[in-house]
């Protein structure tokens, strides 16, 4: 049986916790921090302290410290080279309060959002403009405190996004999507990682840990419709639904051909 996750002590929250080029907002994928890997970065980088400080100062093992910040330290990489936005929120973690009149009790240490998932029978559906409901989850401070089904009432593509946004979510995971739609995301200020497949709830766990594994290249290209979008994926590396994916599962949910 694994070992409990045991949360990280926490100092101090980022000043800022989004970061996007100057192509803007809804033109790029973006990478997920937790903000305990924030914090091995703020301490060992910033503050110069060593690893095993570090974990002292964090009160988990050098090993997870270690993990921690060489995973975070790929996440920058990818930050800078790949053009991405950076979010750092999330985690498992525990906010030290040195001054709990000062700061507000909890002030920013409950973080909370909507994720939406496209659903068939526990599995990511791989067809964002044909898909029958939504799996909306409800996250508070890093973990997932709800969720339900709703259906989509028969409305597709665009329309989708309108949808989603006054549900108030702030992330869609899913399969294959089209142009269109993915404009319409962003217009409405939702977050897109397409490309995901296999178990619903594993994928949401594997956001919320900062390791869910998506395709920001992903499209629809197989069969048209009437507004241009189409269904089927396609992957920017020539990779199908089944190449990678969170903790090992496999794209049961839908057909990426």
């Amino acid at each position: 049986m694994p070992r409990p996750n045991k949360p990280k002590r926490v100092k101090k929250l980022p000043l800022c916790d989004r970061f996007y080029p100057e192509k803007g907002k809804g033109s790029v994928h973006e990478i997920l921090m937790t903000v305990e890997e924030y914090e091995t970065l703020r301490l060992i980088d910033y503050q110069g302290l060593t690893q095993e400080a570090c974990a002292l100062e964090m009160e988990v093992g050098r090993a997870t410290v270690q993990a921690m910040y060489t995973e975070t330290r790929k996440k920058i990489a990818r930050f800078l080279i790949e053009g991405a936005a950076l979010h750092i929120c999330g985690g498992n973690y525990c906010l030290e309060q040195q001054d709990k009149e000062k700061a507000g009790r909890g002030e920013r240490g409950v973080y909370k959002m909507k994720i939406a998932v496209t659903y068939e029978d526990g599995q990511v559906f791989q067809h964002f403009g044909h898909t029958e409901q939504f799996k909306i989850y409800d996250i508070e401070e890093g973990k997932i405190r709800s969720a339900e089904i709703v259906d989509t009432a028969g409305k597709g593509h665009g329309a989708l996004a309108g949808f989603l946004k006054d549900l108030g979510v702030e992330v869609l995971i899913c399969g294959g999507i089209g142009g269109g739609a993915r404009n319409a995301l962003a217009e409405a200020g939702i977050r897109l990682y397409p490309g995901a497949c296999g178990d619903a709830d594993v994928q949401v766990e594997a956001f919320l840990k900062g390791s869910l594994s998506y395709d920001p290249d992903t499209t629809c290209s197989h069969h048209h419709h009437e507004d241009g979008e189409s269904c089927g994926h396609h992957h920017g590396q020539g990779e199908g639904c089944g190449h990678h994916h969170s903790q090992g599962e496999g794209c049961g949910g839908g057909n990426c051909g």
